[in-house]
């Protein structure tokens, strides 16, 4: 697959199996997260690799932060199935440095950057995935039970596996709609 192949074909997948990607794969995509922006060579990005029995792990802290936090039932009951929807999860995290001139936006915008480079390597591999936020990605008890600072933004999780069902998606949007000229 040639880059201009990936970047206009590229879908998130949320029906994922297994395998998830192997060992090899794996550090592809690491060496992709780190190619993106970096606005000062801050660096401003951790990821934590959740697969096999982390997963369960990721599905207890979900289930204690949303039981925690008084969160709707639907919420609790769901907590601890939700990492398992993929063999892999990337939580990836913006720790927040201050800096005089990169300020906390940009620091952000670099790790979501740096989840999409992770996305598209995996859809070049022939793997696939899917980026979840939500209330998890907010959560200060998550934040906490992952170790975090306060101050850190979790910017999502990345859900990594092989693709269960092959089936491209209908183009959605024409360039024409969104850019203008000045």
């Amino acid at each position: 697959m040639d880059a201009i192949e990936l970047l206009t074909t590229r879908q998130s997948d949320s029906n994922l199996s297994f395998p998830g990607p192997s060992a090899e794969q794996l550090e592809i995509i690491k060496k992709a997260a780190l190619k993106v922006p970096d606005h000062g060579g801050l660096k401003p990005w951790r990821f934590i690799v959740a697969q096999d029995e982390a997963r369960d792990k990721l599905g207890e802290i979900y289930y204690q932060a949303a039981v925690a936090e008084g969160q709707e039932e639907r919420i609790v009951n769901r907590a601890k199935a939700l990492p398992q929807r993929a063999p892999m999860v990337i939580i990836a995290v913006s720790p927040y440095q201050e800096h005089p001139k990169v300020p906390r936006i940009e620091q952000i915008e670099s790790a979501a950057c740096s989840v999409f480079a992770m996305q598209q390597a995996a859809f070049a591999l022939r793997l696939s995935g899917v980026w979840r936020t939500g209330y998890f990605a907010q959560s200060p008890k998550v934040k906490s039970l992952l170790g975090l600072d306060e101050r850190d933004e979790i910017v999502g999780y990345l859900y990594l596996g092989t693709p269960t069902v092959a089936c491209t998606k209908p183009i959605r949007h024409t360039p024409s709609d969104f850019f203008e000229s000045l």
